[in-house]
């Protein structure tokens, strides 16, 4: 899977990929309940069969505790778009979150250039996703990011590639908790994988979607 995120390893070896998953396994154990119970859910989580999900090690120091997702939208063996979404959570609360949780995303992918110039992508992305969120009817705080458009073109003995664009999107928000503490991280899933298929390209999936707009110039497919 074409993750959007950086190195995952220096080529120290698995010892340490094998420390660092008990590591992982003892601070899962004691993690609080409504954490664990917002983890267990996005696996429950129904979501595309185009979109492949799965865990990755997820940033360290952002907050007390985290759990993180990468994903692609797949077709074949060529991947449409990709992007990481990451769980955060503070017990004591974030001021700046105004919660105890908040979701952290990084979603891109290619663009034909004529689209990339066209001067309200940056407003139509943000709209791709709180209309993915106000979709499914979820409640949510505090969202922020940002919208990337960045081009490539080759010279000399690269100008036989075709100029490319890319979009990144990288955004967080705080998710509404119920009674018990606990955000509803399913839907949550559900509406951002809604984001990586608009981003794609894809046609909306279910009744609802109709009024999405999408992505009507990306480049072909790129090579996974």
């Amino acid at each position: 899977m074409a993750a959007a995120q950086g190195p995952l390893s220096d080529g120290a070896g698995g010892m340490d990929e094998a420390k660092d998953t008990e590591k992982d396994r003892r601070e899962a154990d004691t993690a609080p309940l409504p954490f664990r119970a917002a983890v267990d859910a996005l696996g429950a989580a129904r979501l595309r069969p185009q979109i492949e999900v799965e865990p990755t090690r997820p940033p360290q120091r952002l907050a007390p505790y985290a759990h993180a997702l990468e994903a692609a939208v797949v077709d074949g063996d060529q991947d449409l778009a990709d992007g990481r979404l990451v769980l955060l959570h503070d017990p004591a609360g974030h001021e700046a979150w105004q919660g105890t949780f908040r979701l952290v995303t990084l979603v891109r992918a290619e663009l034909e250039p004529e689209m990339a110039a066209d001067p309200l992508l940056p407003e139509v992305c943000w709209s791709w996703l709180t209309g993915a969120l106000e979709t499914r009817g979820l409640t949510y705080g505090e969202p922020s990011g940002t919208v990337t458009r960045a081009s490539s073109h080759y010279f000399g003995g690269l100008s036989a590639r075709p100029a490319a664009s890319q979009i990144e999107i990288r955004a967080s928000w705080t998710p509404r908790e119920d009674l018990g503490g606990v955000p509803d991280t399913a839907a949550h899933l559900a509406s951002w994988c809604d984001l990586l298929a608009q981003v794609a390209g894809l046609p909306p999936a279910g009744p609802g979607d109709a009024s999405v707009v999408t992505l009507p110039q990306r480049r072909g497919p790129q090579s996974r």
